[in-house]
C-alpha cells in the first residue's frame, strides 16, 4: 500500500483558507469603512438640508415678528384713533349742551329773578342769582325739574340779608344737566302738559 502524505495538502488548504479569511476580513473592513463614510456623508447632507430649512424658518419668523410688530403699532394707532373718535363724538353730542342749558335756563326763569353766576362742570350745574321772593325761587326750581334738560335741583342757600341786593333774596342752587334728554313729540307732549 502506498503511503500518501496529506499533511502538506492540509497545510496549504489551511493557508489558502487563512488568506481567504484575511481577504474577506479586509473586504468587510473596507465595506464597513465605505458604509460609515456613506452614512457620514448622508448625515452631513441631511444636516446641511436641515440647517438650510432652519435658516429659512428663522428668516420667515423674523419677517412674521416684523409683521407682528407692525400689527401692534397699527393696533396702538387704531386705539388712539378710536379714542380720538370717541372724544370727537362726545364733543359733537355735547356741543349743543351749553345751548340747551342756556335755553332751558332762560325759558324756566320766572319774572323778577336773574342770574349772577352760571357754572357748568361736567354735568353739574351751579346757579347763583337773586329773586324778589322765595316763591320765585321755588317756581324756578319746579320749572327746572319740569324742563327735562335739568334734574334734581337742590337749594344750597337762600339769604335776604345781602347788602349788594337790598330787598332781594340771594340764592345758590345746584342741579344736574341731562345732555341725553329727548323731549317728547309735539302730539304726545300736548296731552301730558295739561296734567
Amino acid at each position: 500500500m502506498a503511503r500518501i502524505n496529506l499533511l502538506p495538502w492540509r497545510e496549504s488548504a489551511r493557508k489558502q483558507r487563512e488568506i481567504e479569511f484575511y481577504i474577506l476580513l479586509g473586504l468587510a473592513a473596507v465595506g464597513c469603512i465605505l458604509f460609515l463614510l456613506y452614512l457620514h456623508m448622508r448625515i452631513g447632507v441631511q444636516i446641511d438640508t436641515q440647517s438650510r430649512r432652519n435658516d429659512f424658518l428663522a428668516g420667515q419668523i423674523a419677517l412674521v415678528d416684523k409683521d407682528i410688530g407692525e400689527i401692534k403699532n397699527l393696533e396702538k394707532d387704531k386705539d388712539k384713533l378710536l379714542s380720538r373718535m370717541a372724544i370727537i363724538q362726545q364733543l359733537q353730542t355735547s356741543r349743543s349742551a351749553v345751548v340747551h342749558l342756556a335755553e332751558t335756563l332762560v325759558r324756566t326763569l320766572p319774572e323778577g329773578t336773574r342770574f349772577l353766576k352760571i357754572g357748568l362742570q361736567g354735568n353739574a350745574v351751579e346757579l347763583v342769582g337773586v329773586a324778589d321772593s322765595h316763591g320765585r325761587v321755588s317756581t324756578f326750581m319746579r320749572n327746572l325739574e319740569k324742563s327735562g334738560w335739568v334734574s334734581s335741583p337742590e337749594l344750597d342757600e337762600i339769604n335776604d340779608n345781602v347788602k349788594e341786593f337790598p330787598g332781594m333774596y340771594w340764592f345758590s342752587l345746584r342741579a344736574t344737566y341731562v345732555p341725553n334728554y329727548a323731549p317728547p313729540a309735539a302730539g304726545a307732549g300736548a296731552g301730558s302738559a295739561e296734567l
